[in-house]
């Protein structure tokens, strides 16, 4: 039986960045501490719900969980150990952004039991950092990470991004040797997305931001599969790149259809079939934790069909991609049977490949992955 995943998030930044639509707030430190005191509480009432069910995986996401004071950090993570079964060599990550931390601070969460960090690097132009409203600049991500070594992390991940207001393939793929020369075993690479009602979206809209074309945002993605893997990091998911062994063990749960419990405001949970999102305001969490109530803001018990859907455009995010038999025996159905014309179709499209047993995105389906995942959703 797979053991359960945690996610505990922050909702905390000292800024927000122009293209993010995630649920975090700045200028909030005055709630910190009421803030911390609600997601204990939560970590208790669930713990104990739940019956301290054994965790394999801890991610602290956000936000930036690195602006919390280093004693409600700690705070934090003594009531998920006091209840919860962390095993002995869970993988326990914290993002962090360069910027926001110390020497010091790396060391005090290392001693608290993290063992991995994910620094949310983006970029190493200062110009394009600035452009997307990052607080950062280069020096601070260098020196960030030098911290991490210094303290004795051995998981260290960066997040890159490209397809940015102008960047170029020739820029990018300078930015791709400076990551891969700082020795860290993990790096996620995403590709821009507008989201609706952010400043970059409408800045955009409004002309006045230009983001590079088709073909050189293709040249972008082409550079980051092919140099990555000469670095000897292997690409793993389609956004992912790790060197043997180090893949996000905590991410490959959500790839592999496997249950982790979301904690604190915002948060989602997969339990049992079931997903479950929370109240994504600070305040409004924290009341409802105060006063007893219940903090989730929308439970969805998915249909057959839509969990096949999402078992199967999960799984095809990985190199590795889902198993036959796996799948068969989960849903107790045939796979080929059920999803026959589908597959036909993407196959003639050289967008998947099967040895009978496995099946997988071919290098042209990982590029457009969204129309291969589109193609098993429910009418």
């Amino acid at each position: 039986m797979s053991k359960l995943g945690l996610y505990v998030h922050i909702p905390f930044c000292q800024q927000k960045c122009l293209y993010c639509d995630f649920s975090s707030y700045a200028r909030s430190e005055h709630l910190f501490d009421s803030y911390t005191t609600a997601l204990c509480q939560q970590i208790v009432d669930q713990g104990g719900m739940l019956c301290k069910p054994p965790v394999d995986t801890v991610y602290i996401g956000g936000g930036t969980p690195s602006v919390l004071p280093v004693p409600l950090l700690e705070k934090i993570l003594k009531g998920l150990m006091a209840n919860f079964a962390i095993q002995a060599e869970a993988e326990i990550s914290m993002e962090a952004n360069p910027g926001t931390v110390t020497k010091e601070q790396l060391i005090a969460v290392k001693s608290m039991g993290i063992n991995r960090l994910s620094f949310g690097v983006q970029s190493f132009n200062d110009t394009l950092l600035t452009s997307l409203g990052r607080i950062h600049r280069t020096v601070d991500s260098l020196t960030a990470i030098e911290y991490a070594h210094t303290a004795g992390f051995t998981n260290i991940s960066i997040d890159l991004m490209y397809g940015l207001p102008g960047q170029t393939s020739d820029g990018f793929a300078c930015e791709l040797e400076q990551a891969a020369a700082l020795n860290t075993s993990h790096i996620s690479v995403y590709g821009l997305k507008l989201e609706e009602g952010t400043p970059l979206a409408t800045a955009y809209d409004q002309g006045k931001i230009n983001l590079p074309d088709e073909a050189e945002e293709e040249a972008m993605y082409d550079c980051m599969t092919d140099f990555l893997p000469k670095q000897g990091l292997l690409r793993y998911e389609i956004s992912n790149f790790a060197r043997p062994g180090q893949q996000c063990r905590h991410n490959l749960k959500y790839w592999q259809y496997q249950p982790y419990l979301g904690l604190g405001c915002a948060a989602h949970s997969f339990l049992q079939g079931r997903r479950i999102s929370q109240v994504t305001g600070i305040e409004e969490y924290s009341k409802a934790m105060a006063t007893g109530s219940s903090p989730v803001a929308m439970q969805e018990n998915l249909t057959k069909n839509e969990s096949m859907a999402e078992y199967i455009f999960l799984a095809l995010r990985t190199t590795q991609g889902m198993g036959i038999a796996e799948f068969d025996q989960y849903f107790n159905t045939d796979f080929f049977g059920h999803f026959g014309k589908v597959w036909d179709n993407l196959h003639r499209q050289q967008l998947v490949a099967t040895d009978k047993q496995q099946i997988w995105l071919t290098e042209h389906g990982m590029k457009f992955g969204n129309i291969v995942f589109r193609s098993f959703l429910p009418d």
